[in-house]
């Protein structure tokens, strides 16, 4: 192998289209643009999302709802799933690192414990925030719970 006969995978180098070469290319006299209109003058260029005079999608489609663009958003960790890791791996503290590892959170995530089934072990909870229901559920198996 030398640089002198590499070349590009086949099917990745896509050869350009020109246009405005002729009538014998295919692509001549008006090169692309149609007749006549906007489109076919020098100069043109549309809105995003213009549709050539008709309600845009975007403008077509309801608006629900609103999120403030300050707010917190959390990732959702259940007791269940605590439970789950803590029979597996026989864990007795889980905080932050321990969910990265074991895939339920990345590293610019705010966890939030929820309240969905149930613990058994005792276990010290590091997270973000709990819901009532989980820190409740916790402290009754004899655990304790730290927010960072």
């Amino acid at each position: 192998m030398n640089l002198s006969n590499l070349k590009p995978a086949k099917g990745a180098v896509k050869t350009s289209k020109r246009i405005g070469r002729g009538q014998g290319s295919g692509r001549g006299g008006t090169s692309t643009r149609g007749h006549k209109g906007a489109g076919s003058r020098s100069g043109y260029s549309s809105k995003v999302g213009f549709e050539g005079g008709q309600m845009p999608l975007q403008r077509r489609v309801p608006k629900v709802g609103f999120k403030p663009i300050n707010r917190t958003e959390y990732v959702g960790v259940n007791l269940d799933v605590l439970q789950g890791l803590a029979e597996k791996f026989s864990l007795t503290t889980v905080n932050f690192a321990t969910l990265q590892e074991h895939g339920l959170a990345s590293k610019n995530d705010l966890v939030k414990i929820l309240g969905r089934g149930e613990v058994k072990a005792k276990l010290e909870v590091t997270a973000h925030a709990f819901s009532a229901s989980a820190q409740k559920a916790i402290e009754a198996a004899g655990g304790s719970i730290v927010k960072l």
